[in-house]
């Protein structure tokens, strides 16, 4: 039978629900936003209580969200932050999974020059770092750096704020790009990182958690190294090397008591339970156990 040349299409057949609804004309219907903001700042609740359960289920609901609302800005910062999530988490293939789809977000926005691309392939690499993946990272935390670098070197006007955010997102790279070179043992090149890293957080108020961190990664690169040389367990310094690492410990004891009451919030406690084993392991057990004591306290206030 011949196709008929009376074809009715949904128009012909149905009413608009008011005079100014076009919804059913369009081929798809409009994109739904997800509350950025809000759910950002339920998260850092929720990861300040040391609730990771909460902060999985609440990633978890808006990425049904965003999905459902055809959302890829929304649904590419809930990738990103279950990227860091799982990978905190020792959630192996489900950070990995992440990573992947989030990567393949910056390809289908195309944002691949953007610091949020930058933001996605820093976590995705530091998530590759974490499971034994250092060497495929290496091209992404590169291609990071460039676009970080870039528009370092550009000035163009930012509010402060916004420099605040660059910056901490450039020092973050350069640690954790060095400890995924630490860890493929290109030792040089990741102190060198280690200390743009400290040059860059140096210049920002409020950066004292951050630069421990890095002045405890500069000991442990240095035990690395000597483990690497030696082909041993245990790093055997000599007295200059071991007078060195003392340094290092106690620039990162006196950056972490610095921190004056008010300030010490839910990162801090973050990060007094990322440096209590460092400590542990240098045989500063008394320091170790108040940073660990510090920390619940943060949780439990």
């Amino acid at each position: 039978m011949p196709e008929s040349r009376f074809k009715l299409n949904p128009e012909d057949y149905t009413d608009p629900a008011c005079p100014f609804c076009t919804e059913q004309y369009e081929k798809e219907p409009p994109v739904r936003r997800i509350p950025e903001d809000r759910i950002l700042a339920r998260l850092d609740g929720f990861l300040d209580r040391g609730d990771t359960a909460s902060a999985e289920r609440l990633l978890a609901y808006w990425l049904d969200e965003a999905l459902a609302g055809r959302d890829l800005k929304g649904e590419f910062l809930i990738r990103n932050e279950r990227v860091g999530l799982f990978r905190k988490l020792g959630k192996r293939d489900d950070a990995l999974e992440e990573a992947e789809k989030t990567l393949a977000l910056v390809d289908r926005m195309g944002i691949g020059s953007s610091a949020g691309a930058a933001t996605a392939y820093v976590n995705a690499a530091t998530a590759m770092k974490a499971f034994g993946l250092a060497v495929d990272g290496l091209p992404l935390f590169e291609k990071a750096r460039a676009i970080l670098e870039s528009a370092r070197q550009a000035g163009e006007p930012l509010a402060i704020e916004q420099k605040r955010a660059d910056k901490f997102r450039l020092g973050s790279l350069y640690n954790n790009y060095a400890l995924a070179l630490s860890d493929c043992g290109r030792f040089s090149e990741a102190g060198d990182l280690f200390r743009l890293a400290l040059a860059v957080m140096e210049t920002l108020e409020g950066s004292e958690p951050e630069r421990a961190v890095t002045w405890l990664n500069l000991a442990d690169l240095l035990a690395a190294e000597k483990r690497h040389k030696n082909g041993s367990e245990l790093p055997e310094f000599t007295e200059d090397e071991e007078r060195t690492v003392s340094e290092y410990l106690e620039t990162a004891r006196d950056l972490l008591d610095s921190v004056p009451d008010a300030d010490r919030g839910g990162n801090y406690a973050f990060v007094c339970e990322k440096c209590a084993p460092v400590f542990d392991w240098y045989g500063w057990f008394l320091y170790a156990k108040d940073l660990r004591r510090r920390a619940e306290e943060i949780r439990k206030s």
